[in-house]
């Protein structure tokens, strides 16, 4: 037992040092946060950031050993890696990045040591590594003590950036083997849940540059009422340089004709909608991300599938039905013709008739889908069941919005005509009608993040103002005077 004042004893094993920090982050957890003062608050934060340097340090040492003891053997798998996983219950990549810094760290015996004297974050740690590691192998045990002296004097990412150009300058070997590194570019585009991506790659000069200022030029602030972080800007900024490219046409054309999206719907999804039974409900339209049924060209194809199960079902009840009428009237039904009527012809016999129902203009599949969806998503049906391409807002009607607009109408916006979508001001699920008097043109920011994921309210008044209000009623933006063609 320590006395008031003094540090706590050291522990003396490994399991008494877990049950320490265990008990010391349980504590904080379930700590009621908000009754600590600000000062309590900070110093906590920085503790816990300390934590988080010793705990990389001391997770790459044990991991270190364990795997070169092969402990993973033990518990009967193949690698360290497979073993954080099914065993500490972490995702594959983070059990990747944890063997990264197994490996990283013996190689940096500098940024090892200031992680375990929590004289270095984690993020930092890593990122002096990764600079270093350009280096010649000589030389980066210096540049590694160079750099985190600099990030221990709370210098800048800016100026640890130019200070390791200083260093890899001076280090630099002579340029003999006429290699720029332009073999070692690669780009990565790993889809995730839901549709979601992960972007990893090693850009040439050229392309890091050409991308800086295509994020430069499209991720600025827009607006008092844009509160997106630099690192939503960017992204945002990506999107639209990859929306405003696939609009410009210069994309390789398929098959004759234009690269576009396409929506995809599942016989199950149609099934599954309310009134699906008797085809009497209507459906508001597919689903797609805020917004972006305002203006686009709609190609609803119909996707099925065979479920092996209840063809299992459908086949083996058949057989039964077959199988109980040559009982009545086995003069139609010799011992012969019973065995030839096996599964495997039941199953092809179900498979072509269920072909047949789902296909075609008059098919399951066409009958759910223009039964349950309106608008252009219940077109002309083509099997299996691909509806004609349809425009939500016809192309007259577009280039009258432009004409009278001009540039994005969001208060104090002034992004041109191609960086722009019309918007309904009152939703089409609400009754609002594709009509001049219900479009507005909106840059992509304020169109889809600003009104339909944050919830701001726009409104054209009769002498062709507009008005953008908050989400939460507090801020009203306006414009004064009405666009020059609006008379």
């Amino acid at each position: 037992m320590c006395l008031a004042g003094q540090p706590p004893a050291p522990p003396a094993t490994a399991a008494e040092a877990m049950a320490m920090a265990q008990a010391a982050l349980g504590w904080l957890a379930g700590a009621d946060a908000a009754s600590l003062t600000s000062a309590e608050q900070a110093d906590t934060l920085r503790a816990l950031e300390r934590a988080q340097s010793l705990h990389t340090a001391a997770r790459a040492r044990v991991l270190r050993a364990f795997d070169a003891q092969g402990g993973y053997e033990d518990d009967g798998h193949g690698s360290a890696r497979n073993w954080l996983k099914w065993q500490t219950g972490i995702t594959g990549g983070a059990a990747a990045a944890a063997l990264a810094w197994m490996r990283r760290l013996p190689a940096h015996p500098a940024v090892a040591d200031a992680l375990a004297a929590a004289k270095i974050s984690e993020s930092w740690g890593r990122q002096i590594c990764e600079w270093t590691d350009l280096l010649p192998r000589e030389h980066r045990g210096a540049g590694d003590q160079i750099l985190l002296a600099a990030a221990a004097g709370r210098a800048g990412r800016r100026d640890l950036e130019e200070l390791f150009d200083q260093i890899r300058e001076l280090t630099a070997r002579p340029d003999d083997d006429g290699d720029d590194g332009f073999d070692d570019r690669s780009l990565q585009l790993a889809r995730t849940f839901r549709g979601a991506g992960k972007l990893n790659g090693d850009l040439t000069p050229q392309c890091a540059a050409a991308l800086a200022a295509v994020l430069e030029a499209l991720g600025k602030r827009v607006g008092p009422e844009d509160l997106r972080s630099k690192r939503q800007r960017d992204h945002d900024a990506l999107e639209e340089a990859m929306r405003r490219l696939i609009a410009s046409g210069c994309l390789p054309e398929r098959a004759g004709q234009p690269t576009q999206i396409q929506l995809h719907l599942g016989l199950d999804q149609l099934r599954g909608q309310p009134g699906a039974a008797d085809a009497e409900a209507a459906w508001a339209g597919p689903a797609a991300a805020p917004g972006a049924d305002c203006d686009a060209t709609i190609v609803p194809i119909v996707t099925g599938h065979v479920d092996p199960d209840v063809l299992d079902q459908l086949a083996a009840a058949l057989l039964r039905g077959r199988d109980g009428h040559a009982e009545d009237d086995e003069a139609a039904a010799t011992a012969e013709q019973r065995r030839q009527c096996d599964e495997r012809a039941m199953r092809q016999i179900l498979i072509a008739r269920a072909a047949d129902l789902m296909s075609g203009p008059a098919g399951l599949a066409a009958y759910l889908r223009t039964g349950l969806l309106g608008g252009p998503a219940a077109s002309v049906s083509l099997p299996l069941d691909t509806g004609a391409a349809t425009e939500t807002i016809p192309a007259h009607l577009r280039r009258l919005v432009i004409t009278r607009d001009r540039h994005c109408r969001f208060p104090g916006c002034e992004q041109p005509p191609p960086t722009c979508q019309p918007h309904h001001i009152l939703p089409r699920s609400q009754g609002g009608r594709t009509c001049l008097n219900n479009l507005l043109m909106l840059c992509t920011f304020h169109h889809l993040i600003a009104v339909h994921r944050w919830g701001w309210g726009i409104v054209l008044l009769p002498d062709g103002t507009v008005t953008a209000t908050s989400p939460d009623g507090r801020r009203i933006l306006r414009t004064h005077s009405p666009p020059a063609h609006a008379a």
